[in-house]
Formats: structure tokens, sequence, C-alpha cells
């Protein structure tokens, strides 16, 4: 039996909850969600299952430690969490404690993985599970499985597939532990440098004309709902943008970057660096028409 200690918080941990609640092997025996956490769905299966529930816990302080000690787990698992695993609570569980990340590490180790993956054109996305170590998102990798990323993807559908596959590789990964016949992968081996991706702030919605099409058709499905939405300012009134459509085969000119420069069926076309954009869902109070311009945010 796998005695597990549970951090965890929203959809990708409910999901990861039933499978491993669900097998007869493995037990969780606390779960600890964020800080000023509201999570009913994660307070329910606590109150359901007869499970500890602890929140607003520094759970590095010698009083969380003295708390939890008393469960004798074999292993902390963390879902979504959002505090950093100091030494001395991974070395409280003789198997440490293990990190399911929606990224490919070494690479789309930090924040908004799934949007930078899309803003980058990435063909795929990763998700791994790793261990904990004294860094951020760099320890010993345990298991990896890759997604394919096609175009009528968007942040939306990735993280579809991302909340119901980070349950399944997690669930596997402690498989993998309990059966103990496994070798952890360094990340070094994979790349030596790897890189971090940083959290996406207010303001970084606007978009910038003066960027490719397929840049610009990038950004806006990589913070579509349930992300902000893209933005942009035309005849002094704010736009968002939910969607547009790349075309590769439209013709590449020189023209006035943020120009409408054409009207269709489905929305409009606006001219960028190197060729139009076909924007087809938006919200807008107000009319459009050819020869408006976006205002450049730089």
């Amino acid at each position: 039996m796998l005695k597990i200690g549970y951090f965890a918080d929203g959809i990708w941990s409910h999901n990861a909850f039933k499978i491993i609640a669900s097998d007869p092997n493995m037990q969780i025996c606390f779960i600890c969600v964020r800080r000023g956490s509201d999570d009913k769905i994660l307070a329910k299966f606590a109150a359901d299952y007869g499970i500890e529930l602890f929140r607003d816990c520094d759970i590095n302080s010698p009083q969380f430690l003295a708390m939890i000690t008393k469960f004798n787990c074999d292993i902390f698992v963390s879902m979504s969490f959002d505090q950093i695993f100091k030494p001395q609570i991974i070395d409280l569980a003789p198997l440490g404690a293990i990190n399911c990340h929606a990224g490919a590490l070494p690479f789309y180790r930090g924040r908004n993985i799934l949007n930078w993956a899309l803003i980058n054109d990435e063909k795929s996305f990763g998700i791994t599970v790793h261990y904990i170590d004294e860094g951020i998102d760099t320890g010993d990798i345990i298991l990896q499985r890759h997604y394919p990323i096609s175009d009528n993807d968007d942040y939306n559908t990735l993280l579809e597939v991302a909340h119901t596959q980070c349950g399944v590789i997690l669930h596997d990964a402690l498989k993998m532990i309990l059966s103990g016949k496994f070798k952890p992968i360094k990340q070094s081996s994979i790349d030596k440098y790897g890189f971090y991706c940083s959290q996406r702030r207010n303001g970084d919605e606007m978009i910038k004309w003066d960027q490719s099409s397929r840049e610009i058709f990038n950004f806006i499905r990589a913070i579509t709902h349930p992300g902000p939405l893209a933005r942009a300012v035309l005849n002094g009134k704010e736009m968002k943008i939910k969607q547009a459509i790349y075309h590769p085969n439209a013709p590449s000119y020189k023209c006035i970057n943020g120009a409408v420069v054409g009207l269709s069926q489905n929305g409009f076309w606006v001219k960028c660096s190197d060729k139009a954009l076909e924007i087809v869902k938006f919200e807008y109070d107000g009319k459009i028409k050819i020869g408006d311009r976006f205002e450049l945010y730089n």
C-alpha cells in the first residue's frame, strides 16, 4: 500500500484524486489545499472519504511537519499546488515528493505553460511527472508523455486534454514508483539548458500588429477562453478577439500593419507584418470598415 500526502488544487487535482482513490494499492492520507483556496470539490472528497483536510498552512513550518508526521506517508504528491517544497518536508517521506507539470521538462519550466506552448507554435505539448528537488521544475523525470497540437487547437482544447491526462500520467507514475521498476531520467541528459517561462500578467493580452500573421494567430488562440482574450484598440474602443483563421496561402505584401484590409462573411481581415489575418470571433461595440487602423501596441 502506497500512502500518499496530497497537495492539490483545481480540476487537475479532482480528476487525479478519483483515479488514485480508486486504486486499492494506494491511499490518500491527507489533502492540503492552496492557501486561501475555496476548493469545495476537494473539501467534499475529504469529507466523503474521511480524509483530513489542511488549508492555509505553511507546509515547511515545524507546526505543519508535526501535524503530518502521524500519517507516516510514503510519498508526497503535488498537483497544481503553489508552495515550494523545502528539504525538511521532502525528507519526511521515504520516497520523497513528486510533482505533475503540464510541460515537457526540461523545457517549459515555470508558469502558464500551455499558453506559451501555443505562442511558440509548438506541434505538441508535454506532461511530466518528476521528483521535487531544491530547484523549480528541475527534478529527475519519472514519466513524460507528449500530446499533439494542431491549428484547430487553442488554450481551451489543450486544457481539456491536460485536465484529463495529468491524472492518468500521475497515477501511472505512482504505479511505477510502487513497483520500483523504473530509472529516473536526469533533465540534463535531455538538454543541459532547458528553459523557464514567466507568468503572464495584465497587459500581456495586447496584440502587436507588427508581428507575422502566424505569430498573431498563435497569440490569439493561446489566450482565448478561459484566458483573458487577446485585445486590440480600434477607433478608440477596445476589441476582444476570440478567434482568428490563419491562411497559409494568403499573399505576403507591404502595407500598414494593423490596417483593416477587407471584410469577410464571418468578420474582417487585418494586415500583419507579412500577410493578412482573418478575425472571425470578437467582441466590439462599433462598426468596422476597410481602411480602419488598429492602434499599434509596443
